[in-house]
């Protein structure tokens, strides 16, 4: 396990802007049928009352914590969930949980 690369996911999760936006971005994820989807930002950005500037701070930082990928298409970005990094998270926070 890479205690340095946990540490910045929680951190990354730690803003609750940013944590707002990344549970927006599962939600449309977990929510789309398909197989390879995305989410559009322009979506979400609209519903979290927070100035583009903001929002694209936000990508970055939870982008470079490896939670999101995100990527331009044309004049929108869109990210997509790194189900990886789900599954490092899950098997910290279970290998802890079993230790009780």
């Amino acid at each position: 396990m890479d205690t340095k690369k946990m540490a910045k996911v929680f951190k990354a999760l730690s803003n609750p802007n940013r944590l707002e936006l990344y549970m927006q971005i599962v939600e449309k994820q977990e929510n789309c049928y398909e197989t390879n989807c995305e989410c559009l930002i322009h979506d979400i950005a609209k519903s979290l009352n927070i100035g583009a500037p903001t929002i694209s701070h936000h990508l970055k930082e939870l982008s470079n914590a490896e939670l999101i990928f995100t990527e331009r298409k044309g004049k929108y970005v869109v990210a997509r969930v790194n189900e990886e990094m789900v599954d490092e998270v899950n098997k910290l926070l279970k290998l802890h949980h079993g230790e009780k």
